[in-house]
C-alpha cells in the first residue's frame, strides 16, 4: 500500500523544504537554497511520474501538488522582493493571480460542486516560467554576475502570469456547471 502514497510522500517532503529553502535565504546560504530549490523541483517532477506509473493518483495528490508548488513559488518571491533581488510589482502579480485563482475555484465549488479545475497550457507555462525564474535569480545572486536577460525574464514571466490568470478568470465566469 506505500507505493499508492509514495508520490504523495514525495510531495510531502517536497512542502517539508520550503522552510529550510526560506532560511537558507534569509541567513545567506544561496548554494544550499539552489541545492534545496533543485531537489523540491526533481521531487516535482518524480511525484508525477510515480503518480503515472503507478497508477496512484490520489485526490489528496491532486491537491498538494499544486499547493506545494504555489508554497515554493510564494515564499520563493516574497523573499527575494525582501532581499531586493526582484521588484515588489512582479510578486505582487504573481501572488494575486494565485489569489484570484483560489477564489475562483472556492466558488466553483460551492455554486457548482465541482473539485477540479483543469490546468490550462498557459497556466502550466506560467508555473514552470516561474519556476525557471527562481533557479535564474538564485544562479544570477550565486555567480555575483549580471546574467543577461534578468530583467527581460522578469517581464515575459509577468505578463505570461497575468495572461494565465486572465484566462483562468475568464474560463472560471463562462463555466456553466457542465
Amino acid at each position: 500500500m506505500l507505493y499508492k502514497n509514495l508520490p504523495n510522500i514525495v510531495t510531502l517532503i517536497r512542502i517539508i523544504l520550503i522552510p529550510f529553502f526560506i532560511a537558507f535565504l534569509l541567513y545567506h546560504y544561496y548554494h544550499n537554497a539552489l541545492y534545496t530549490f533543485i531537489i523540491a523541483g526533481l521531487s516535482d517532477i518524480l511525484d508525477g511520474y510515480l503518480a503515472r506509473k503507478l497508477k496512484s493518483h490520489t485526490e489528496i495528490g491532486k491537491l498538494l501538488d499544486p499547493i506545494a508548488d504555489k508554497f515554493l513559488l510564494t515564499a520563493s518571491f516574497i523573499v527575494f522582493t525582501i532581499i531586493g533581488w526582484i521588484p515588489v510589482w512582479f510578486t505582487i502579480i504573481v501572488i494575486s493571480r494565485d489569489i484570484f485563482i483560489t477564489i475562483g475555484w472556492v466558488l466553483r465549488y460551492l455554486i457548482y460542486g465541482t473539485k477540479s479545475v483543469q490546468p490550462s497550457i498557459i497556466g502550466k507555462s506560467a508555473i514552470a516560467l516561474q519556476m525557471f525564474l527562481v533557479g535564474y535569480i538564485l544562479l544570477n545572486n550565486i555567480l555575483q554576475e549580471k546574467l543577461i536577460g534578468g530583467e527581460y525574464l522578469i517581464l515575459i514571466v509577468a505578463i505570461l502570469t497575468i495572461t494565465s490568470g486572465i484566462q483562468y478568470i475568464y474560463r472560471g465566469l463562462t463555466y456553466s456547471g457542465e
